[in-house]
């Protein structure tokens, strides 16, 4: 068994204690350390051993980990004090502020053997997980354009994500994780970024962000943040050579629209649009497609902390490997450049 220390017993912290580590997959949490008395208070009321000092937690020889729950600037520097003090470690993410950063990070965890994992958690989403499946084994045929979307209309959330100093921003707080999935699921390197940041509301980092994305083997992909939507578009909607799929939401709502037989050109009815007649978009004959529901499909790989487990224990490869969470970085990086321009 695994113990598990806590550093930022904040809203994900606590989530993480909560809902995601679970005994059956080897691992529990112990302690915890939080800057707030409050937090050490909710993580002592929860059972936890509550430490009154960094120092004091990763000095416990009887945590094995820790996960590392804090606003994004000090990620490194907690994870490379964990690391040199015999700790495995968990980061949340985005897991640094640049790659400079993780590369740094890394270079500690080869020196000490510790293990560095970040929690690249979405890649378990169900919506995720069909549109992958959907890629690779082609019920629509080979998808040349991916959007991928989530929408919001609270601005900002929380305190430190309106700043940039800790890492503040949609690009850094939800971009990263669909990001992720699209590296994830897209084999090929990227050939071109474009992309427009929004400050709409004033903060100082960005309250959403558009990124066009096209991939050398000819993939294009939308990927969009949004703060200020109250009306939302959907979470995907991908194109594929046979047909189309839509989810609206994580509710798995949405439909597959399958070509089933040919498109008769010379035989299209025109619809009227607007104050004028079309053809071309008008719908094609019902023998042409047909529509079908969106089935949930499992991951084909053990669930973050199973494997966190046993790349600790059992030597094991990491599901979320540091090449890929750099990769994720660069291209953030890339964004926040050709934003600008």
């Amino acid at each position: 068994m695994l113990n598990i220390g806590i550093i930022g017993y904040g809203g994900m912290g606590s989530y993480h204690h909560r809902e995601l580590i679970k005994k059956e997959d080897g691992i529990q949490v112990v302690g915890a350390y939080d800057i707030k008395k409050e937090r050490l208070d909710a993580a002592k009321n929860a059972g936890l051993t509550s430490y009154e000092s960094l120092e004091a937690l990763l000095s416990d020889n009887t945590i094995d980990a820790v996960l590392i729950a804090t606003p994004n600037d000090v990620h490194k520097e907690l994870s490379i004090q964990a690391m040199t003090s015999g700790k495995h470690v968990i980061c949340e993410k985005p897991a640094m502020m640049s790659t400079k950063e993780l590369d740094d990070v890394i270079k500690v965890s080869k020196e000490t053997g510790q293990v560095f994992m970040v929690h690249q958690n979405r890649r378990w989403d169900n919506d995720f997980l069909i549109i992958q499946d959907m890629y690779q084994k082609k019920p629509i045929g080979e998808l040349f354009q991916i959007e991928s979307r989530v929408h919001g209309a609270n601005g900002i959330p929380g305190d430190w994500r309106h700043l940039e100093k800790h890492g503040g921003g949609m690009l850094l707080d939800w971009g990263v994780h669909l990001l992720d999935q699209l590296l994830f699921m897209v084999d090929s390197p990227v050939k071109e970024v474009s992309a427009d940041l929004s400050y709409i509301l004033g903060d100082e980092v960005d309250d959403g962000f558009i990124a066009y994305i096209t991939f050398e083997n000819g993939v294009k992909a939308l990927v969009e943040v949004g703060t200020t939507n109250f009306v939302k578009l959907p979470r995907w909607y991908v194109k594929g050579l046979e047909g189309t799929a839509v989810i609206d939401d994580w509710d798995l709502s949405g439909k597959i629209v399958k070509q089933t037989g040919v498109i008769d050109h010379h035989n299209l009815v025109p619809i009227k649009a607007g104050q004028g007649l079309t053809k071309t978009m008008s719908p094609p004959s019902e023998d042409a497609t047909t529509t079908l529901p969106i089935i949930e499909v499992e991951a084909d790989y053990d669930g973050f902390y199973q494997n966190f487990y046993d790349v600790v224990v059992n030597n094991a490869t990491p599901i979320v490997k540091n090449d890929e969470v750099r990769n994720v970085l660069a291209l953030i990086e890339r964004i926040f450049e050709v934003a600008k321009i």
